[in-house]
C-alpha cells in the first residue's frame, strides 16, 4: 500500500482538504503504477521552519514497496509540487519530499 503522508502549515477547509486528498491520491497511483484502491493519502496541519524561516511550506512523506526509482521519485515530486503550488500556493522552495521504498515484511 503506497502512503503519501502531507505535513503543511496551510490551514485547510474541509472541502479543500477532502479536494486535495483526491488529487494526491490519483497522482501517486498514476506515478507509481498501482492501483488508487491501495494507495493511503493523509493531510495534518503541523508547525515548519525551514531554512530558518516561518511561512506557509510542506513535507511529503511517499513510502511505498516497490514502485519508487530515481525518476518515479523526480516525476511524483514535480507532480506533487506543481499540484501544491496551484492549490496552496506553496512554492515549491517551500515543499520537502522524501521517498522510502520499503521491504513487504516492513510494511502491515
Amino acid at each position: 500500500m503506497p502512503l503519501l503522508k502531507l505535513e503543511t502549515t496551510v490551514v485547510l477547509s474541509d472541502e479543500k482538504r477532502k479536494t486535495l486528498l483526491a488529487a494526491l491520491s490519483k497522482t501517486i497511483a498514476a506515478c507509481i503504477g498501482k492501483p488508487e484502491a491501495y494507495i493511503m493519502v493523509t493531510c495534518s496541519h503541523a508547525d515548519i521552519l525551514m531554512a530558518g524561516k516561518g511561512g506557509e511550506a510542506a513535507f511529503v512523506d511517499v513510502r511505498s514497496i516497490g514502485g519508487l526509482n530515481g525518476e518515479v521519485n523526480r516525476k511524483l515530486a514535480r507532480q506533487v509540487c506543481q499540484l501544491l503550488q496551484d492549490s496552496l500556493g506553496l512554492a515549491p522552495e517551500r515543499v520537502y519530499l522524501n521517498f522510502t521504498d520499503l521491504k513487504a515484511a516492513n510494511w502491515g
